[in-house]
């Protein structure tokens, strides 16, 4: 990890990020938002998500922006949340700083 990484509290979410589960990881990253301290979201490799685990990363997002702080992701997501950014036509409609969030894709300027 670079030494950007090490200034945010460290998340690691379970490998269910579905409706089912949703409170649990709202409030892991809510406690972390809350606490002021910026996260460092890592999702499990083969984790199964639907688009409640987006709309909650979203709203995360927005909050965490709102209280000055950050949120990231550890890597890139692939497999079933990538899966669930292309098919609710998220990824069609990324502005830069989504592209950056999600992908870890810098703009071409």
């Amino acid at each position: 990890m670079t030494a950007l990484f090490n200034e945010y509290q460290s998340v690691t979410l379970p490998d269910k990020l579905n409706i089912r589960n949703i409170v649990n990881v709202y409030e892991v990253l809510h406690q972390n938002i809350k606490s002021g301290k910026a996260i460092l979201i890592s999702i499990p490799d083969g984790a199964e998500a639907d688009l409640s685990f987006i709309q909650l990363i979203e709203s995360a997002r927005i909050q965490a922006k709102s209280s000055g702080t950050h949120v990231l992701m550890s890597k890139p997501v692939e497999g079933s949340v990538l899966s669930v950014l292309k098919r609710g036509g998220f990824s069609e409609a990324f502005s830069p700083e989504d592209k950056k969030f999600w992908l870890h894709e810098e703009a071409i300027q």
